[in-house]
């Protein structure tokens, strides 16, 4: 299932989940009921993360098959091609080829953390367009990418991030999946100023449930996602110390969050789960008690 043909053919907003290969036995442990739960709800696919560097290669591979050929799930691989070089790109082209994979999101990614001495393939490719317009012509993937309602963290403005989004788009994106933000009015003028230049694919937006407050600001911080007084307003509100309140918190805000974008008609929703699946088993099962979303079929 080509995704870029799901929405062109408006059968309505689309749900799918984000997932990242587990680093060890208690994050599989933790992955594994995730999937079970998540899979339950129907998904129209899941997304999973490739680490720059090829640092979780083997990892993304082994869970792109799970979901692919044991599950009989629909798949959007990430590809991060930070740091490899050509036959490595192919290699990896190549397998998710013979996994089945129809669907690839073509991303730059940043620098693996865990390795700062990693030094990257004297030919390596130094941006999701190049890596676009490299695999374009080679392969038939439908191709996604990624965009930023507030901005890559390293742009150097908004306006130049967008003139990447648009590259990337003219590069071979057929879609683009966006960061997550905590105001909707972020993603909305965002979605204006990208059809404003002439991007005219289908933009999806992009959900974090609030989990725990310090995994809220650490990838805050690292994505550049804003968190809005609102937000913060309301995590004061609660009792300290109680993880079922910021919990039941973080849920009911998402919840409002996504009613207002698929009122608004964006083509799907995509949740950045975090491995995780209470929140965002609740926020789709209320979703689609208000009618706003369907199971795949």
């Amino acid at each position: 299932m080509r995704l870029a043909e799901v929405w062109e053919s408006a059968r309505g907003p689309t749900v799918s989940f984000e997932l990242f290969p587990a680093r060890d036995p208690k994050a599989a442990e933790r992955l594994d009921k995730a999937v079970d739960t998540l899979v339950a709800l129907r998904p129209d696919f899941f997304s999973v993360t490739f680490g720059a560097g090829g640092s979780s290669r083997e990892g993304s591979r082994r869970l792109v098959d799970k979901l692919k050929n044991e599950k009989g799930l629909e798949v959007l691989a990430y590809f991060a091609c930070w740091g490899l070089g050509p036959q490595d790109i192919g290699a990896v082209l190549d397998r998710y080829r013979a996994l089945g994979v129809e669907n690839l999101l073509a991303v730059r990614g940043d620098p693996p953390r865990e390795d700062p001495d990693l030094r990257p393939h004297p030919q390596s490719l130094a941006h999701a367009s190049d890596l676009l317009a490299f695999i374009r012509p080679r392969y038939g993937f439908c191709l996604g990418a990624a965009g930023y309602p507030e901005g890559h963290v390293e742009a150097t403005s908004r306006e130049m991030d967008l003139e990447f989004l648009k590259l990337k788009v003219d590069s071979g994106a057929k879609f683009v999946i966006a960061n997550y933000c905590y105001d909707n009015r972020i993603f909305f003028d965002f979605l204006s100023r990208c059809r404003a230049v002439g991007i005219q694919v289908p933009i999806l937006p992009g959900v974090m449930p609030i989990f725990n407050v310090k995994m809220m600001e650490n990838l805050a911080k690292l994505c550049g996602a804003t968190i809005t007084d609102q937000v913060r307003a309301g995590l004061a509100a609660l009792p300290s110390d109680d993880p079922e309140a910021v919990g039941g918190f973080g849920i009911e805000y998402a919840f409002h969050q996504c009613q207002e974008l698929l009122q608004a008609g964006v083509p799907g929703i995509h949740f950045y789960t975090m491995d995780r699946s209470k929140s965002v088993a609740e926020i789709v099962r209320r979703l689609r008690s208000a009618g706003l979303l369907t199971a795949a079929a």
